[in-house]
């Protein structure tokens, strides 16, 4: 069972990582906010833009599976199909840095009332990823600091010092994303 402790621990880690984020992705120019950095793969050819787009979205995924795994034993989390962000990935750099921190800011609001929720005894619950195979909902919830970080580091041009610790080979979300708009555009 997770002591009261941890999920302080937990909430500053996210609000801290959170606030760091906002300062790096602050401290750049409008032009440097669309960049794409040279000789980058996958997610790091996202701009900075694109990367506070992504955080949103996956922010509102984690919460969907969260939210299975407090209602159902063990869940896939493939099955949770959480709603789509007032501002997706591939629109991102259409809108400005403030109306992407304040997605971000709308979806730590309601993430940080989802673990207010939490019975502590609950924060063992599992749910198990293709991905990631079975996590905890305190794992799951810790990714979102780690998940913050880790695109925190590409906004500033750096490797980051986290890596997500696949069980599959890791996805390449940007080709991903780039095929499901393609498929989206020729369904029109």
């Amino acid at each position: 069972m997770a002591t009261r402790e941890q999920v302080d621990e937990l909430l500053s880690k996210m609000a801290a990582q959170r606030a760091e984020l906002f300062t790096a992705a602050e401290s750049l120019s409008p032009e440097d906010l669309l960049r794409v950095p040279k000789d980058a793969e996958g997610e790091e050819q996202w701009t900075a833009l694109e990367q506070l787009a992504h955080l949103g979205e996956m922010e509102r995924s984690y919460d969907a599976w969260v939210r299975l795994a407090l209602r159902e034993d063990n869940p896939d989390i493939t099955r949770a199909k959480p709603d789509p962000v007032g501002i997706p990935i591939e629109e991102a750099n259409n809108h400005p840095l403030e109306a992407l921190v304040h997605q971000l800011r709308m979806e730590r609001a309601y993430t940080t009332g989802l673990i207010d929720g939490i019975h502590l005894d609950d924060f063992e619950r599992t749910a198990v990823s293709p991905m990631f195979g079975q996590l905890t909902v305190m794992q799951w919830l810790r990714s979102f600091y780690r998940h913050d970080r880790q695109h925190t580091a590409q906004i500033l041009g750096r490797k980051s010092d986290y890596k997500p610790k696949f069980i599959a080979p890791e996805p390449n979300q940007r080709k991903m994303r780039i095929d499901l708009v393609a498929r989206r555009n020729e369904g029109r």
